[in-house]
């Protein structure tokens, strides 16, 4: 049924007031959520100044610490509460404000989440909440934490302060990151930015550790030692460098055609220095996350900073009329690492003809650079009998090597992967005949493709 108009404005004049005085009644009864804060800090909410840190959403277990050892050393009985209410997009200030005029915010229970402490670890975190505890003075202050909403396009997290005195809340800020730092996650750890199969969040990623002995890296005779002695350093030696004012910063450029065991190289090296904490950059993570990686690599020295086929991206200049403004960026980061930081780039490269020349030559950038060749005939061998294991049964492998003249390592770790599958097929051992049918079917004219897919002449 239809009001008359008039009797409609009067309702909803009415439900109006009611809500009003709804609203009102509420204000007067007060919040229990802003009870616990005001009544703990010693002020009305509005008089209180927020003392905020925002942080990148992968930094939530280094807050986390920081604030757990925080509590532990300032009030280790402290409990934390939550926020209940609709929270999406909305920051603690802004939902504290909300229920202080018209609790739509209540006082509810504590959010977690899981953050990721390694590449097979992980931890419980905060993702919604609040805790009571006191400044070092014992002035009261509140801690509130907010995670990242990645599913919803939110990549940051949220660290606030409520003290009744700005330079409190500060103190205290600082402190927590101090803590934060001290007990960092990513010390030690490879990194990779974006996903993959192992723990992490969506921009950064835990990776395991390669574990690799040096007659599992098949380079010709020096070229390894080469490598490590220039890469690998005991604490000594880096104290030495450090009294005799030398630079510790260093930079390693391996080029080779594909295949040839660069990336290989590089996994040697990274089981050789434990205590340095990794970055690994390849594709697009190259170009958004550069300088994030610079900061991380300087904060968490000794670093290394790995940039695979370092070619797609550091073109020389002639080649672009306009540049390539990640080549410039790249630059600039190299150079912008002081000599003193205990920071390693080892950079990759099938095609170092098109390398911009101020990468390649200018000091204090690359400071080494080696061939990783095709094997030769005793390197190959070498890598046949590495690949195929006790299982061979070859005396002399002279003529199938001889036959491979050209190829790289990839090669012939497919080669050796066929013929195992061969010996299965035939119930029969890995022998020269399983090789041979292997090998002649990779170097058949249908296998042009596949051979130069594996780097081989």
């Amino acid at each position: 049924m239809n009001l008359p108009t008039e009797d409609a404005r009067g309702l909803a004049r009415a439900l109006t007031d009611l809500l009003n005085a709804g609203q009102q009644s509420l204000a007067e009864s007060g919040s229990p959520l802003i009870t616990r804060i005001t009544e703990h800090v010693g002020c009305p909410l509005a008089e209180i100044p927020n003392v905020a840190e925002h942080l990148p959403s992968w930094e939530h277990a280094n807050l986390q610490r920081g604030i757990d050892a925080y509590l532990a050393r300032n009030s280790p009985d402290a409990a934390w509460f939550g926020i209940a209410g609709a929270r999406h997009f909305t920051s603690v200030i802004d939902m504290l404000a909300s229920a202080d005029t018209s609790q739509s915010y209540r006082l509810g229970a504590v959010d977690y989440t899981t953050v990721a402490t390694g590449p097979a670890t992980a931890t419980e975190a905060v993702q919604l909440g609040l805790v009571c505890t006191v400044a070092p003075d014992g002035s009261p202050v509140v801690l509130a934490v907010q995670g990242a909403e990645e599913d919803r396009g939110e990549d940051r997290c949220h660290l606030q302060v409520l003290a009744a005195d700005r330079h409190t809340g500060s103190a205290v800020r600082e402190e927590v990151l101090e803590h934060a730092r001290e007990q960092d996650v990513f010390r030690g750890q490879v990194l990779s930015f974006g996903m993959s199969e192992h723990r992490g969040n969506k921009l950064l990623s835990f990776m395991p550790r390669p574990s690799l002995r040096a007659d599992q890296v098949v380079l010709p005779d020096g070229v390894l030692t080469s490598i490590e002695r220039h890469v690998v350093r005991s604490a000594a030696q880096t104290s030495a460098l450090r009294d005799h004012g030398q630079h510790l910063k260093r930079g390693l450029l391996l080029y080779g055609p594909p295949g040839t065991g660069k990336t290989h190289t590089v996994r040697y090296l990274l089981s050789r220095l434990p205590e340095c904490t990794v970055f690994l950059l390849t594709g697009i993570a190259l170009i958004r996350w550069l300088r994030a990686t610079a900061a991380l690599a300087r904060r968490l020295e000794p670093s290394v900073v790995v940039v695979e086929d370092v070619d797609l991206i550091a073109q020389d200049r002639s080649m672009s009329p306009t540049g390539n403004p990640v080549l410039f960026e790249l630059l600039d980061v190299m150079d912008g690492i002081g000599s003193e930081a205990d920071v390693t780039f080892v950079l990759t490269t099938n095609r170092v003809e098109a390398l911009e020349e101020a990468l390649a030559q200018r000091p204090g950038r690359i400071d080494l650079a080696v061939e990783v060749p095709r094997p030769d005939a005793q390197c190959r061998e070498r890598l046949l009998r590495l690949y195929a294991g006790a299982a061979l049964h070859l005396p002399d492998a002279e003529p199938l090597v001889a036959a491979t003249e050209g190829v790289t390592a990839s090669f012939v770790k497919e080669w050796v992967r066929r013929a195992v599958l061969h010996a299965v097929d035939n119930d029969g051992a890995l022998d020269e005949p399983c090789l041979r049918t292997a090998l002649d079917e990779l170097m058949s004219q249908q296998q042009a493709l596949t051979r130069s897919m594996l780097g081989s002449r």
